[in-house]
């Protein structure tokens, strides 16, 4: 194809036409380690994108300022690779790894991040030179390998539909925008940068909330952690229902499978409960008569598998009835199952087997 090149730009084309097998063989290379690296590290990002520049691409890059470069060596995104991350904090993550991965020209490689204009929102990446190192890679058929640059792009994924959309509408194209639409653009690409930098903030504070919970779980200081589900996931590490489960199971010398017990916040919402403080005492004032409900249900069947919810089931029955009775109880069936004419069956059902039991007649 011709592309109107003049002869320099034509030279360099030519160049890349040559070395075009071996720049393939080191975008597989170069995706494949870095892919590799990542996951050996436990950093997961959102994806990671690669290719080898088009022909076309590179021959508009070298109509347009092909006098810049002197050969082809001079050209460092022939081989492009981007990591696009949920955080701001996780582009530094990724940078160290990707420190520790290839070789960097610290020379040409620019933090755009630091360009505090409001319309660089979506250019605020982290841009690398990058080359492979012998370590990973040593091929005495293509020695080129570790010497040929690539680029390494690490950018949000906020940033990275920003430039999308700028690309898409043109916005940093050779036109000239209106100052209106300029300004529309400079405020949502501020925008965008508040709620970038927020996404961060949201995940610093629940990671560090997270562990003072789990602190103050283990210590026992269990009135001083809210009630929620973050709190209820650290409490079941305790395994606080197993004693009761374990006592219930023996009745018919049952196994216990795994289930989620999830669900019961909704019902410990129902009993107003609002600290863990208040949820292990619930256990500790009902486990005796939990576990007599269970006694009454099982002596009579040969039952041999029962759910991990059966303690914390039977803990919610005698608690609902102890504090309000059959409306209590039907709300407790209707907060885990919904509200239907069987939730109303099992709430006769399991009032009445209740009637004999101790805890009924105090």
């Amino acid at each position: 194809m011709n592309y109107h090149l003049d002869p320099h730009g034509e030279m360099i084309l030519q160049q890349f036409r040559e070395q075009l097998p071996i720049l393939q063989r080191l975008d597989e290379l170069a995706y494949n380690h870095l892919c590799k690296t990542l996951k050996e590290q436990g950093l997961y990002v959102t994806s990671i994108e690669h290719r080898v520049k088009k022909e076309d691409s590179l021959a508009g890059k070298l109509i347009r300022k092909g006098h810049k470069y002197a050969d082809i060596s001079n050209l460092t995104d022939l081989v492009g690779i981007r990591v696009i991350t949920f955080y701001t904090v996780d582009v530094d993550k990724v940078a160290a790894i990707v420190e520790s991965a290839f070789d960097i020209d610290w020379k040409e490689s620019v933090d755009k991040r630091k360009n505090h204009e409001l319309h660089s929102f979506g250019y605020n990446s982290l841009h690398y030179i990058c080359s492979l190192p012998k370590r990973v890679v040593n091929d005495p058929a293509m020695p080129e390998l570790n010497t040929i640059r690539f680029e390494l792009q690490m950018r949000t994924a906020l940033q990275h539909v920003w430039s999308t959309i700028e690309h898409d509408t043109g916005y940093k194209g050779e036109v000239k925008m209106p100052r209106e639409y300029v300004r529309q653009f400079s405020r949502l690409a501020g925008m965008l940068e508040l709620i970038d930098d927020e996404f961060s903030r949201i995940r610093s504070t629940l990671t560090e909330y997270r562990r003072r919970v789990k602190s103050l779980v283990e210590s026992g200081k269990l009135d001083d952690v809210e009630l929620d589900s973050e709190s209820f996931v650290s409490f079941l590490k305790l395994h606080p229902f197993d004693p009761l489960n374990k006592r219930i199971a023996a009745v018919n010398q049952a196994e216990i499978y795994p289930a989620s017990l999830d669900k019961f916040i909704s019902v410990f919402e129902k009993f107003d409960f609002t600290t863990l403080g208040d949820v292990d005492r619930f256990i500790a004032n009902n486990s005796d008569d939990a576990y007599q409900l269970a006694l009454s249900q099982l002596a009579l069947t040969d039952l041999d598998i029962l759910s991990e919810n059966v303690g914390l089931l039977n803990l919610c029955i005698v608690h609902a009835l102890k504090e309000g009775g059959k409306p209590a109880l039907q709300q407790v069936y209707e907060t885990l199952y919904g509200k239907s004419p069987v939730t109303e069956e099992m709430t006769r059902i399991t009032y009445e087997q209740c009637q004999s039991l101790a805890f009924m007649k105090e």
